[in-house]
């Protein structure tokens, strides 16, 4: 088994703690069951943001989706001018045989700007995507 990297990234409408979570646990969903990842086989995740997205962790979503023995670590990306307002970009290393060219990125709402090359190539239903996210906070709450 090697280690794969698997990239996301996506925007919000405003810096608020509820945007942040929801929109990093949207992405996370779809990378979780777009790729079939097992959080047992995460050795780590990386999130950072704009620097215009300072009212939360995005870390915390991954919690909320039962990550509690991956080690997260949050960051701001680089200023550069022109650069994508309002996002969260997220990097897992991911122990797995899949091979690279299966692996598929997750780029939702602004951020598909960011990589118009990456599409999903499995459609998931959006509502049972919303379905399995309450069920993981559901079990957390247990």
């Amino acid at each position: 088994m090697i280690c794969r990297g698997i990239r996301g990234a996506t925007t919000i409408e405003e810096d608020t703690p509820d945007a942040i979570l929801r929109a990093t646990r949207e992405l996370l969903a779809f990378m979780i069951r777009l790729n079939n990842i097992d959080s047992v086989d995460v050795g780590s995740a990386i999130f950072t943001t704009t620097f215009d997205v300072v009212s939360q962790y995005p870390a915390l979503a991954a919690r909320q989706l039962g990550w509690m023995d991956v080690p997260l670590l949050c960051g701001h990306e680089m200023d550069l001018p022109g650069g994508l307002p309002r996002c969260i970009r997220v990097l897992i290393h991911w122990n797995t045989d899949t091979p690279q060219a299966d692996i598929q990125h997750v780029y939702l709402n602004g951020a598909q700007v960011l990589r118009p090359d990456q599409s999903l190539a499995s459609e998931i239903d959006v509502d049972e995507l919303n379905r399995w996210i309450d069920e993981q906070l559901e079990n957390l709450s247990d």
